[in-house]
């Protein structure tokens, strides 16, 4: 499976973060380590982190502390994370979500959601994230792990985004 072998090849240590054209994020439906269903629908209006990652993946594993974090500090201030979990079982998913007191949501990511976010190429290294703004639009990308402090200010100009200056007519 290409989806299987590209992630197994690819977990980056190296950062690429780049704001990007806004565009709309794509809208899915996956099941969490549980499986129940979870819809891109549900966060609305939210400021949305998704994180594809995997349990075996070190970089991603030494940003989850910062998420962790970050979704407790700007929860009430509508701050979504989803961490997509890849080429993981739910059984693993799941012991590492409670070991590491995940406290975001965590769903099984596939082969399409990959393609959706990623291109037509996928997702080409964990972990990538995307910021989504209120809007449903993807507004930054990096790959590979950052520091909490540094993704923070990258978060905070969606989270809080300057004033529009108003036109005077």
């Amino acid at each position: 499976m290409k989806f299987v072998s590209l992630f197994l090849l690819l977990c980056c240590g190296v950062l690429r973060a780049s704001p990007v054209p806004p565009h709309p994020a794509p809208a899915w439906v996956l099941r969490d380590a549980d499986g129940k269903a979870v819809s891109s629908a549900k966060y609305k209006g939210k400021v949305v982190v998704v994180d594809f990652w995997a349990t075996w993946c070190v970089p991603c594993r030494s940003e989850i502390p910062g998420y962790v974090a970050l979704q407790s500090k700007y929860r009430d201030s509508g701050l979504v994370i989803v961490g997509m979990a890849v080429n993981d079982t739910e059984d693993f998913v799941k012991a590492f979500v409670a070991d590491h007191h995940v406290n975001y949501q965590v769903v099984m990511a596939d082969e399409a959601v990959a393609r959706a976010f990623g291109g037509d190429d996928g997702i080409q290294g964990i972990p990538t994230t995307f910021i989504i703004n209120r809007d449903g639009m993807i507004v930054d990308r990096k790959e590979g792990a950052l520091r909490k402090d540094e993704f923070e200010k990258l978060l905070l100009r969606v989270l809080n985004p300057p004033p529009q200056a108003s036109s005077s007519r």
